[in-house]
């Protein structure tokens, strides 16, 4: 029988990227595109966070992520059908893969290499955004944060795996 140890240390689900989205300033608007390229020490190539700033390998929020089944989820405590990925204000949407397993771990979404550096919490923009309730319905549904270890393109259905 494995112990609790190797099993945690066990992924073998492949997921996959389903959302990329970006904001050109703080507190813009995301927008939805199909690739972009990852900067180590800064996070997607067109995102506020890579703009004059230099690159630092330390921070742990270059990119967020959120599992796409989590946003039926979120849906649902709202009484919606569904939402619009970009309202969660995450920079990647991934499907088939549990983030929270990801602790402790270095990933690939294609071959660009990531590190999960921690929970990516809900902030009080959620209420904004979607309306009372909307913070309380994202908590525990927020995601991860990952650093950013390796340059190269990233795109739309590429997989999600660990190293």
């Amino acid at each position: 029988m494995k112990t609790l140890h190797e099993v945690i240390k066990t992924l073998p689900q492949i997921g996959k990227l389903e959302f990329i989205g970006l904001r050109s300033r703080h507190r813009g608007q995301v927008e939805s595109v199909i690739k972009t390229r990852t900067l180590p020490g800064l996070g997607l190539e067109g995102d506020h966070r890579t703009q004059s700033k230099a690159p630092n390998p330390d921070s742990k929020r270059q990119v967020t992520l959120i599992q796409a089944e989590h946003l039926a989820a979120v849906a649902s405590l709202l009484g919606l059908k569904a939402i619009d990925p970009s309202l969660t204000r995450r920079n990647l949407v991934i499907s088939g893969i549990n983030l929270l397993a990801l602790k402790d771990k270095t990933f690939f979404i294609g071959e660009v290499l990531l590190e999960y550096t921690g929970p990516c919490h809900p902030c009080t923009r959620m209420e904004e955004t979607f309306g009372p309730g909307g913070y309380n319905a994202m908590r525990g549904h927020g995601g991860i944060t990952a650093r950013v270890l390796s340059e190269g393109m990233i795109q739309l259905g590429d997989k999600v795996c660990v190293q």
